[in-house]
């Protein structure tokens, strides 16, 4: 762990900066970062050609910017080794990661996981040890609406963490280099129970979303049934993060209601995906939750209706066995 925290980003600076995955996450998180001055290299595939000619586009409702020139690599041997490498890819890309990342590792380079689900920072450690490897939620309501652009509609919270223990040194400084870009930051010593806490928003949404047709934020706020079904699958959440010892306070799924009213027609990222033919987070997100739950005894009927409909739906990656 010392050779990881002597690292520019244990020391207060970010230093060099690379983004594996420059969709819509990787994309807002990075140039807010970017445009804050830090130096940040996006590794990126479909959207290269057309951000080296035009830059990186965010539009915000707390203002619209760009990042113009941008740093934009289609191999992350280009890039070279970086202080702190950012992985915004989703989930069911991790097979492709460990020639992505590589690259990017110097001694002391930090790994920081924006993915959605449970298991990225166990299978992260266990290719690039766990020293390396810290994990961050991301609460924000955001689409990719074109080549290197991005729609940052509300929210923006990043709660981050280190995988291996309390946070530490180098996780502080970064939560306050997230600020100081604009972004809110809160750092956790559980980043366990932080993903189970933002499961409960990601397991009835993003699900409900796909299995009932194209459903927004709003359409399941505003349907009783679909709103206690959303209700429904966040206590079987709740009690299956309590179960595994990870208590989740009194009240906390009817502030997730209360958030989310400000969402209004929002599409979440799962349900783009779907619809354009995408690899669905099916197993990250709903399988391992329902996985875990029911190995700490917890029953989860809601969660194993809503998995089954989904992997009926979606073209995800089977569980192997």
């Amino acid at each position: 762990m010392d050779s990881v925290e002597r690292t520019a980003v244990g020391t207060g600076s970010l230093g060099r900066l690379a983004v594996v995955g420059s969709g819509a996450v990787g994309l807002y998180y990075g140039g807010c970062l970017a445009r804050w001055g830090a130096e940040v290299h996006f590794l990126m595939r479909r959207d290269y050609a057309h951000a080296v000619e035009r830059g990186i586009a965010v539009e915000s409702a707390l203002g619209n910017f760009e990042i113009r020139p941008a740093h934009c690599h289609r191999e992350a041997g280009t890039i070279g080794a970086c202080d702190l490498v950012i992985v915004a890819a989703k989930a069911t890309a991790n097979r492709d990661l460990p020639p992505q990342v590589a690259p990017l590792l110097g001694p002391g380079t930090a790994i920081l996981t924006l993915q959605n689900g449970l298991g990225n920072e166990e299978w992260l450690a266990s290719h690039f040890g766990a020293p390396r490897v810290m994990g961050g939620t991301c609460f924000v309501c955001l689409n990719r609406v074109g080549p290197a652009r991005v729609a940052h509609y509300d929210h923006g919270l990043v709660v981050l963490g280190e995988f291996a223990g309390a946070a530490t040194g180098r996780a502080r400084a970064l939560a306050e280099a997230f600020r100081r870009a604009g972004v809110p930051c809160e750092v956790t010593d559980d980043l366990a129970l932080t993903r189970w806490k933002k499961l409960v928003w990601n397991v009835p949404f993003n699900g409900l979303a796909i299995s009932e047709g194209g459903a927004t934020v709003e359409d399941v706020l505003g349907d009783p049934a679909l709103l206690a079904r959303a209700r429904a699958l966040m206590g079987e959440v709740i009690a299956s993060a309590g179960a595994l010892g990870h208590a989740i306070q009194a009240g906390f799924a009817e502030e997730m209601v209360a958030r989310s009213r400000t969402m209004g027609p929002y599409r979440p990222s799962s349900l783009l995906d779907y619809e354009a033919g995408r690899d669905v987070e099916v197993e990250a997100i709903w399988g391992e939750a329902l996985r875990r739950g029911r190995g700490a005894g917890v029953a989860m009927p809601e969660l194993e209706r809503l998995y089954g409909k989904l992997k009926e739906l979606c073209r995800g990656p089977k569980v192997a066995g």
